[in-house]
């Protein structure tokens, strides 16, 4: 495999291959739509060769044959371990603990890892209305971990305060004091078009963990909402290799459905 350089590298190609490396060793993924579906499919052909991909309609053990242009696409269904009812999905699959690794996008984080992918700006008279939790809020407590991909840093992406709460992390659940503590740590890890932020712990703040090429800790901390935390061992980020750019421009992507 090459590791030469590609000019004219992209923000989402730098996201979704460090994403992909993120998933190596991780035995099954629970894929949402957009850019968790990208990098799924880079990790198969390159960190993770065998991943078992699950999908929010049903289909666990998925083999596509093509990049996934949604959920429920014919090339995820096609050669899949098995079709499920979404009953079953959630109820067995899902809340069983049997997935490893949720893999999100969102409209905004908070410092522990809440997300909101429902309104932005005032709930009666909101800015923009998003498509709302989807299967986001049963995965974010049921999965082990959550991989979380934001095309943008900046503080309305990274706000102190939510503007809405769809997905509420570990800390956000237990501060409500009712229901079940999620089985799962909440957010582990979110890719960005700056670096990579991490928590360790269910209840740790998200702290940088590494910056990509040209981009400095000041530029990090001053496009985050909140008092940003930075690691010991901070690191710049690999850039994407030859082979990472090929797969994604040439095998994966060629509708450029999600690079851009």
């Amino acid at each position: 495999m090459t590791t030469a350089r590609v000019g004219g590298i992209s923000a989402t190609e730098v996201i979704v291959s460090v994403a992909a490396r993120e998933l190596a060793g991780k035995r099954r993924v629970f894929a949402g739509v957009g850019l968790p579906t990208l990098a799924v499919d880079l990790a198969k052909r390159t960190s993770n060769p065998d991943v078992e991909l699950i999908y929010e309609s049903g289909v666990c053990g998925a083999h596509p044959s093509a990049m996934a242009e949604g959920i429920a696409d014919s090339v995820v269904v096609s050669g899949a371990e098995s079709v499920v009812s979404m009953s079953a999905l959630f109820g067995y699959v899902l809340q069983g603990g049997n997935v490893d690794v949720g893999f999100l996008g969102a409209a905004q984080i908070d410092r522990y890892g809440s997300l909101n992918t429902s309104i932005i700006g005032d709930w009666d008279r909101p800015t923009v209305r998003l498509p709302g939790a989807g299967g986001a809020v049963e995965i974010m407590p049921n999965a082990g971990e959550i991989f979380v991909v934001m095309r943008r840093h900046d503080p309305s992406a990274f706000p102190a305060e939510l503007d809405f709460c769809t997905s509420p992390s570990p800390v956000r659940a237990r501060a409500a004091g009712d229901g079940i503590a999620p089985r799962g740590r909440g957010v582990t890890k979110v890719f960005t078009n700056l670096g990579v932020l991490s928590r360790q712990g269910p209840f740790d703040e998200l702290e940088l963990v590494s910056v990509h090429e040209g981009v400095t800790v000041d530029d990090v901390r001053a496009q985050t909402g909140w008092e940003l935390k930075v690691a010991d061992d901070l690191t710049v980020t690999a850039p994407p290799t030859g082979e990472e750019i090929h797969l994604l421009r040439d095998v994966i992507d060629t509708v450029r459905l999600y690079l851009r």
